[in-house]
């Protein structure tokens, strides 16, 4: 059986505002997500005997990850009998705010229904990948969308296309320690999802005062961004990023970025590189 290289890509929000806590513990939320040209990669080739192995980075649990587990719950959904080996081949920061992990499910989740023939639409698939991660379905449904509630509620959207610099402050970052601390902010009033195409006044990331206050490299970084356009935090971070026109303008700001932070350039897409790859291979 022929294996597929897929890409697992990395996603932005534009912006993140935290407009209530639920019940249960978890906040309501309203972002905008859109896709970057920069992936971790997935080689995933079928087995017939129903193992399944995951290989990647030493630090990455072999028998305990989102990988395996999405994987897992793909051949308990629909009982098949096949497995698969899967090399995972990192590039998205732990911790970044880029959804790698979350990225790396819905690829693993996108790429067994193909190879196994399994059948499930992408709904079924982003409810499946739900229960791994809120973040997971909108990488199922592979295109930009305005999100709501944990940020599962997804609408598609297509906000500009644009070339960005990511900053990649070396800190690992919990989103828990983040939406637990007693000073954020729980109430930004909710918008209308076309506001957010008539201006950015008023858009901000509400986990970025705590985190800037938390680690000072994302501060650092933040500061230097600011001086070429309008640099946020992405998720509960620590990458940052900030929009530019073309990509050489990307480029000359990278090359003056300070020693001993890592960044890239990447150019923003409404429709997620796994799909464009999988169609090609249709």
């Amino acid at each position: 059986m022929t294996p597929l290289d897929l890409p697992a890509p990395a996603k932005l929000n534009l912006f993140l505002h935290i407009t209530g806590r639920r019940n249960d513990g978890y906040h309501e939320l309203q972002t905008l997500f859109q896709f970057l040209d920069h992936s971790d990669r997935l080689r995933i080739t079928p087995r017939n005997d129903g193992l399944i192995r995951v290989h990647g980075p030493e630090w990455l649990p072999p028998g305990d990850n989102l990988i395996t587990r999405a994987a897992e719950r793909l051949r308990a959904r629909t009982g098949t009998g096949l497995g698969a080996e899967i090399e995972l081949t990192k590039i998205l920061p732990a911790g970044g705010g880029l959804g790698g992990g979350s990225s790396d499910a819905a690829t693993a989740l996108v790429g067994l229904n193909h190879l196994w023939e399994t059948g499930l639409s992408r709904p079924q698939l982003a409810t499946l990948g739900l229960e791994l991660g809120a973040d997971v379905p909108v990488f199922i449904h592979g295109v930009a969308a305005w999100g709501e509630g944990v940020g599962e509620q997804l609408t598609p959207v297509v906000p500009p296309e644009h070339w960005y610099l990511v900053l990649v402050p070396e800190v690992e970052i919990s989103t828990a320690k983040i939406f637990g601390h007693p000073d954020l902010t729980r109430d930004t009033p909710k918008r209308r999802i076309r506001t957010a195409f008539e201006g950015s006044d008023g858009f901000r990331n509400d986990c970025e005062p705590i985190v800037r206050q938390l680690y000072p490299a994302v501060d650092q970084a933040l500061e230097w961004l600011g001086e070429y356009g309008e640099a946020r935090l992405t998720g509960t971070g620590g990458c940052v990023f900030c929009p530019f026109e073309t990509q050489s303008a990307a480029i000359d700001a990278h090359a003056e970025k300070p020693s001993g932070i890592n960044g890239f350039i990447a150019q923003s897409r409404n429709r997620s590189p796994l799909y464009t790859q999988l169609g090609e291979l249709d």
